[in-house]
């Protein structure tokens, strides 16, 4: 028997969530950081950008490693997110990649500039770097590539992304290395 009921329209905002559930998550985050920095920066001057690493080679190491970690894990993040998977190079900087995050995770530890003395949500995020990479690896020697991509796409956007854009808040280190009021 033929159905003569038409079709209901896909909702777009689903299609998004459904198809790609990180560019939401990226997007509110975006939104949620112009808004707090523009809190941030009312009755300032203008910011400039500017490039001064002079703070962060004054930092302590672990801080630099965290950056260092960070930095590399972006770069390389992006490289595999837009590059032909499967590969030996996809594995070998994988494989780097994970050991970046890991650095970065670890480092965040031992810094607690946000709440001095004790933990903060953003290391809430570097547990659960710590818990879904292993994931994300044992899926990929599974070879359950579905499980695989969305454990390592949720770190690379909510372990760097989200919370790399939060660590250029004004005042923060990284906005005192590329910006100026």
């Amino acid at each position: 028997m033929i159905s003569t009921a038409a079709a209901k329209p896909e909702n777009p905002l689903r299609r998004l969530r459904q198809r790609h559930p990180y560019k939401i998550t990226a997007g509110v985050a975006v939104g949620v950081y112009a808004l707090i920095s523009h809190m941030m920066l009312q009755g300032e001057g203008p910011v400039r950008v500017r490039v001064d690493l002079t703070p962060l080679l004054q930092s302590p190491l672990v801080l630099q490693a965290h950056v260092v970690g960070a930095a590399l894990a972006f770069v390389i993040g992006c490289i595999l997110l837009a590059g032909v998977k499967g590969r030996a190079m996809h594995r070998t900087l994988g494989y780097v990649w994970v050991a970046a995050m890991v650095v970065t995770a670890l480092s965040s530890f031992f810094l607690q500039s946000i709440n001095p003395g004790s933990f903060s949500l953003i290391h809430a995020l570097s547990a659960w770097t710590m818990i879904v990479l292993p994931m994300g690896l044992a899926a990929a020697r599974r070879k359950n590539i579905a499980r695989h991509r969305k454990e390592m796409t949720g770190i690379f956007v909510g372990g760097l992304l989200v919370a790399g854009l939060f660590s250029f808040l004004p005042g923060r280190l990284m906005w005192h290395l590329f910006f100026a009021v």
